[in-house]
C-alpha cells in the first residue's frame, strides 16, 4: 500500500547549517557564531561562515529540492538576519532573502514549512540572559510577529521551536553547544519556562494575524524507546519509558516539553523530581503555552529498547555485539518511526510529522564521481517501510520530511558528518546528488509504493 493521499514528502534544513553568508548583508550574530569561534567547541574550529553557500544559491538549491519532487521544504529563519541585534531595527535584506526563497520554492510548486528557531539565538539577547531573561517571550513575539507579517500570506505552515531538549539541555545545562553555558537546574528549568511561553506568545501571534490559514506545530525530540517485541507488556514498557524522566539524563525527555504544549501543564513526575527546583508558574502561563496546535512534530533518529519484567517494570536491551551503527553512533533502530508516531499521536491527540529523520553516512566521491550512499538507501528502506506499517495501522502521518536536502554544518560535529541527500563539496561548495537522492525521487513520485513490503532481518 502507498501512504495517505495528500501526503507530504519533503526535506529540511536550518539557516545556520546551509545559509553562510555570516558577515554579508547586515546581518548579525548569533550564539553559534560565538560558539564555533571560540577554541576547542567544534570540531577542527570549523564555522558556519560559508557553510553550504545557501544564501547566495538560492535558485540552485531550489532547483535540486523541485527535482527532487519534494512537495514541502521545511528550513528555518536566522533570527539575527532579520533583527541583527534581536529586536528594534530590522534588516531588510534579510527579509528579501527569504521573499526570494519562499517565492522560488512555490513557483516550482513546492510548499515552504517554516521553522522560527532552530537554536540561532541572536548574540546580542543572549548578552542580556538569553533564555533566561523574563523578556524573551517579547523577544520572541515580536521576532514572530514580524516573520509572519512579511511571509503569511504565502506560507502557511508553522513550527516554533525545534528541539528545545537540545538548545536548552546541550546548550545551558552541558555546554556542548551554543551558548555553551552550564547552568544550575534552576536556572535551566527557569529558561526551558521562558522557552515554552515564548511558544505559546508565537502560536497567538501566527494564529491572529496569518493571512493564509495557518497549520502551526511544535518540533520536539526525545528518549523514545520501542518494544524488544510486540507483547501487550513489552509495548506498554516502551510507552512508559518513552515519557519517562531520567534522573541523570533529565534535560532529554519528551513530557516535560510536551505535556505542557500539548496537554497544559507539567507532568506529576517532573514536579516530584525537581522539586523546588520547578520555576513559579501561573495558571495564565500554562493557558498561554498550551495554545491550540494543528499538528505535532517530531524528529526521529533511533530509540532505546526495553521489555517487560516478570513484574512490568522496564528492563533496557543492550545492543548486541556488532549492532548497525551510524557515523554519529546512533544505533539504528526502524521500528522508532512506528512507535515513535504511534506513542506520540496516542498521548497528545494530534496528527503527526516527521519533521526529521536521516543518518550520518560515510559518503564520498567514488572513482567514476558519483556518491554512492547505498547504506542511507537501506536505512530509509527500512524506516519508511515502518512509518508506512504506522500508516497503516491507523497512525495519523501527514508528512516526512528527510534530514538533509545536503550535507552541512552539524553544530558541534562541524562538517566531520554528512546527513544530506546531495554531496556538498565544501571547497568549491559544487553540490551534487547522491544515489540516496534518485532513490528518494523515485519514493516520492511512487507516494511510497518504492518502498518494499518485506524486508531481510537488519542484523
Amino acid at each position: 500500500m502507498p501512504f495517505p493521499d495528500q501526503f507530504t514528502w519533503g526535506v529540511a534544513s536550518a539557516a545556520y547549517q546551509i545559509e553562510g553568508g555570516a558577515n554579508s548583508d547586515g546581518r548579525g550574530k548569533s550564539v553559534w557564531d560565538t560558539f564555533s569561534e571560540t577554541p576547542g567547541k567544534v570540531f577542527e574550529g570549523h564555522t558556519g561562515d560559508t557553510a553550504c553557500g545557501s544564501y547566495e544559491r538560492v535558485d540552485e538549491d531550489v532547483d535540486l529540492i523541485s527535482q527532487l519532487g519534494a512537495n514541502g521544504y521545511r528550513f528555518s529563519i536566522s533570527w539575527s538576519r532579520l533583527f541583527p541585534n534581536g529586536v528594534g531595527e530590522k534588516n531588510e535584506a534579510g527579509f528579501a532573502y527569504y521573499d526570494q526563497l519562499i517565492d522560488g520554492l512555490l513557483a516550482k510548486g513546492v510548499q515552504p514549512w517554516i521553522t522560527l528557531y532552530h537554536w540561532d539565538m541572536p548574540q546580542a539577547l543572549q548578552d542580556k540572559g538569553g533564555w533566561l531573561n523574563s523578556e524573551s517571550p517579547v523577544w520572541f513575539e515580536e521576532y514572530t510577529r514580524a516573520v509572519v507579517e512579511r511571509y503569511s500570506d504565502r506560507v502557511q505552515y508553522w513550527f516554533t521551536l525545534n528541539e528545545p531538549q537540545i538548545f536548552l539541555g546541550l546548550g545551558l545545562n552541558e555546554g556542548t553547544h551554543a551558548p555553551g553555558l552550564k547552568l544550575s537546574r534552576k536556572e535551566v528549568l527557569l529558561s526551558t519556562h521562558r522557552a515554552l511561553l515564548s511558544h505559546g506568545r508565537a502560536v497567538k501571534v501566527i494564529r491572529e494575524n496569518a493571512v493564509k490559514n495557518p497549520i502551526i506545530g511544535f518540533a520536539p525530540v526525545g528518549s523514545l524507546h520501542t518494544p524488544e517485541t510486540d507483547s501487550p507488556a513489552d509495548i506498554e514498557v516502551a510507552r512508559k519509558e518513552t515519557f519517562n524522566i531520567d534522573k541523570e539524563g533529565w534535560t532529554y525527555n519528551y513530557s516535560w516539553y510536551c505535556d505542557p504544549v500539548f496537554l497544559g501543564h507539567y507532568p506529576e513526575q517532573g514536579i516530584e523530581l525537581f522539586g523546588d527546583d520547578v520555576p513559579e508558574y501561573t495558571k495564565a502561563d500554562m493557558e498561554l503555552i498550551h495554545q491550540p496546535l494543528d499538528i505535532c512534530g517530531v524528529n526521529i533518529y533511533s530509540a532505546g529498547v526495553v521489555r517487560a519484567d516478570e513484574k512490568g517494570n522496564p528492563v533496557a536491551v543492550p545492543n548486541e555485539t556488532g549492532f548497525p551503527m551510524t557515523m554519529f553512533k546512533w544505533t539504528i533502530n526502524p521500528r522508532s518511526l512506528y512507535f515513535g508516531p504511534k506513542f506520540l499521536n496516542e498521548r497528545y491527540g494530534l496528527p503527526i510529522v516527521i519533521t526529521e529523520n536521516g543518518l550520518a553516512s560515510m559518503d564520498w566521491i567514488h572513482a567514476d564521481g558519483h556518491v554512492h550512499d547505498s547504506g542511507r538507501i537501506d536505512y530509509l528502506t527500512r524506516y519508511l517501510h515502518e512509518l508506512r506499517r504506522a500508516c497503516d495501522d491507523g497512525v495519523d502521518i501527514r508528512g516526512y520530511f528527510h534530514w538533509s536536502i545536503m550535507d552541512n554544518f552539524e553544530w558541534a560535529e562541524g562538517y566531520s558528518l554528512r546527513f544530506g541527500l546531495i554531496y556538498m563539496d565544501y571547497q568549491t561548495l559544487k553540490r551534487l546528488p547522491k544515489d540516496s537522492y534518485k532513490w528518494y525521487s523515485e519514493v516520492i513520485r511512487t507516494n511510497g509504493e518504492h518502498v518494499p513490503l518485506k524486508l531481510a532481518p537488519l542484523m
